[in-house]
């Protein structure tokens, strides 16, 4: 896992100076414009300042409609705060990607490139600058050197250090030929050489688009976030009228009555801000924002943010055997020694035959052999010993030291080379081997000169957490799907161990695409994770792509997300976070629209008494004045969005359960939260005013 990123406090990881500069600048009308609710809000901002400003001028004008100067400078002063403070939400969740941004672009280096005119030929090339570098050119990149573009091994295989672009500090191999080809500009080679074709233009680097989607200032809306920026409109459309109409109501009933005073446009300002959505229009773009941040905590880079809206709506996951529910690598588990063979027997032979085999099989069996049988330590080196490699023609791998022929591999290769010598296969091992390759493992023979010593259980190691975590995600109505290469018998042999809830075996790159095009035209949404190049058209036809950033460039290109981490098992993180994303818009939506429908029935009868006297019946909260009914709402109305900040940036708490049931709780506890919380904050308020003598 990388280290690079950690989780913060709500207001580290951004420049405090920077973020309030931002917020003074968000002021702007331009920039208010983009927001409907807000932009109303500064409207009305500007309007009150110039009451104010002309009644401190001339304290008889009529401007104020006899409202005393006090108070139409108090609601003017939490109009702006209102203002400021949800342009505060929005400056801080950007200020951090702008930090995030800016570590990153201390990996992009302004280096020298060998630029190769024949790539048959790495000796002669032509230094130029990496920013000269166009898609297409052919560069060598030595040990020491900086790669200095995105692109694709072709030639050779070296040691990599990612750390600046990933955190992680140990080395990755990248070679051609396979799905280990891709290069990231800025990182840089540790050993040996390769030949890279460059596949991006100056500006168009993965490294390059990173530091553009970190930098939250350029985050589009995504359609959820656009349909909830129409309601909320339409809100306020709503709202508008109802307060503009009140005017001429104040006006006919006063002239009708011949008493009561008439509505003040300090006071309608002040309702229409206090009624209309502000809380979540305050606070909707941090929102946006700071899950995307999440997912960066998460070292994940969306490259598109209708990905971020479309994981929080995921039922379908579709997730590789290899890697992502197993640990990627066969490990020996036990041993089935032949008749007349003890197991200690067979450990020993197996050990020494893997003395130097560096794959992660022949590393479990030297661990399996030790820890069971308490075989001492052997140095390959210091054995006076011949090591046979592994060959794809021989099919088998072992050892000569003395008069010892020690050989392991698979069952055929073993009886063909065993026959030659004149043995032949025990029907007891034989045996064994149907039956581990039954049970969906891997049986590995192995024979000493010409006889049969037993058979090593090499199987896929399911992953501990795997279980319950798909566990979690059925709970939340998500459907796992396991794909694999591997023929039905193993296939469902694992699916059983993991606990998915179906798999796809002998999956092809074909049978991959028209499988998730089957579940998609059924209405599903379709999450996948892959790294290699005929991985690339599922990615594409995915709803939720994650390409691992080890994986081939295609991959990258053919995906919405990038882990930086290559951890396949983050999909099920990335689930997470986009329901988490939608949990708290939806939270905080409820919350804003039952708070404003509370403070309605809360204020409008203490607010309108001096116009409407009969409505004085209905102030059940006993508020002292018109004034202070008012105020107390203005107040009331700006502190909750500050209350609120902390919850926009952290999120809503994920928990696994299904959709109504998320959706019952947050209706009890943000609906009638935000129906309390008005009632009590706007009374406690109204006491303090009086307190101090402003009812």
């Amino acid at each position: 896992m990388a280290t690079h990123v950690q989780k913060t406090g709500l207001f580290e990881g951004a420049d405090m100076g920077s973020v309030l500069k931002n917020t003074v600048l968000r002021l702007s009308p331009v920039y208010q414009l983009r927001n409907p609710v807000m932009f109303l809000v500064f409207v009305g901002s500007v309007v009150t300042t110039v009451i104010f400003a002309v009644m401190l001028i001339d304290a008889k004008a009529m401007i104020g409609g006899g409202q005393p100067v006090w108070f139409v400078g108090l609601v003017t002063f939490w109009l702006w705060f209102t203002l400021l403070f949800a342009n505060f939400a929005e400056a801080i969740a950007e200020g951090k990607g702008k930090a995030q941004a800016d570590s990153l672009k201390k990996a992009r280096r302004d280096v020298s490139a060998k630029k190769l005119s024949k790539a048959s030929d790495r000796s002669k090339f032509q230094s130029v600058p990496a920013n000269s570098l166009r898609k297409g050119d052919i560069i060598v990149v030595e040990a020491g050197d900086f790669v200095p573009a995105d692109g694709q091994v072709i030639e050779g295989i070296a040691s990599v250090d990612e750390s600046a672009v990933t955190g992680e500090s140990a080395p990755v191999i990248r070679e051609s030929g396979g799905d280990r080809d891709a290069v990231t500009g800025g990182t840089r080679v540790l050993s040996d050489w390769i030949v890279v074709r460059v596949t991006s233009d100056p500006g168009e680097s993965f490294l390059d688009r990173m530091i553009g989607l970190v930098e939250s200032a350029k985050r589009q809306k995504t359609p959820n976030e656009i349909a909830l920026s129409i309601l909320l409109a339409a809100l306020t459309i709503i709202f508008l009228l109802v307060c503009a109409t009140l005017l001429p109501y104040s006006l006919f009933s006063v002239g009708r009555a011949g008493s009561g005073s008439v509505i003040t446009l300090t006071v309608l300002i002040a309702l229409l801000v206090c009624l209309i959505p502000t809380t979540i229009g305050g606070l909707l773009s941090a929102i946006g924002i700071s899950g995307m941040q999440r997912l960066i905590r998460a070292n994940v880079i969306a490259t598109s943010g209708r990905a971020v809206e479309a994981a929080g709506d995921v039922n379908v996951l579709l997730l590789d055997k290899t890697g992502t529910i197993t640990f990627g690598n066969r490990q020996a588990t036990e041993f089935f020694p032949a008749p007349g063979v003890t197991k200690a027997q067979l450990a020993e032979a197996a050990e020494l035959s893997s003395l130097a085999d560096e794959t992660p099989e022949g590393r479990s069996i030297v661990v399996l052999a030790r820890k069971s049988f308490d075989l001492p330590e052997r140095d390959p080196k210091g054995l006076d010993a011949t090591f046979i490699p592994f060959s794809a023609e021989q099919r088998a791998s072992g050892i000569v030291v003395g008069d010892r022929h020690i050989m392991k591999g698979a069952g055929d290769a073993i009886e063909r080379l065993i026959g030659q010598k004149g043995g032949k296969v025990p029907a007891e091992v034989q045996a064994s081997v149907d039956d581990i390759a039954r049970k969906g493992g891997t049986p590995l023979m192995v024979a000493e000169n010409s006889q049969v010593l037993g058979v090593v259980y090499l199987k896929d190691i399911v992953k501990p957490d795997i279980k319950a975590r798909l566990a979690e995600l059925r709970k939340m109505g998500i459907k796992s799907i396991m794909i694999t290469g591997d023929n039905p018998l193993t296939a469902a042999a694992i699916a059983s161990e993991a606990g998915v809830d179906d798999f796809l075996a002998q999956a092809t790159p074909e049978t991959k695409l028209k499988y998730i095009r089957k579940m998609q035209e059924g209405g599903e949404l379709v999450a996948m994770v892959g790294d290699g190049t005929n991985d690339a058209p599922a990615l594409a036809q995915s709803d939720v792509a994650v390409a691992m950033n080890s994986g081939t460039q295609a991959a990258k290109e053919a995906g919405n997300m990038v882990d930086l981490d290559s951890d396949p098992t983050k999909l099920i993180e990335i689930v997470e976070i986009g329901k988490q994303l939608l949990m708290t818009r939806g939270a905080l939506t409820t919350f804003s629209i039952a708070n404003d429908l509370a403070k309605y029935f809360a204020i409008i009868p203490a607010a309108f008494a001096s116009t409407y006297p009969v409505l004085g019946a209905l102030n059940v909260m006993g508020l002292k004045s018109p004034q202070s009914a008012i105020l107390a709402a203005v107040i009331f109305n700006a502190l909750i969005i500050i209350a609120l900040i902390p919850l926009a940036l952290k999120g809503v708490k994920y928990r696994a359960e299904p959709a109504a049931k998320m959706l019952s709780r947050n209706m009890f506890v943000y609906g009638l939260g935000g129906i309390v919380a008005p009632f009590i904050g706007i009374k406690l308020i109204d006491m303090g005013l009086a307190a101090v003598g402003l009812a």
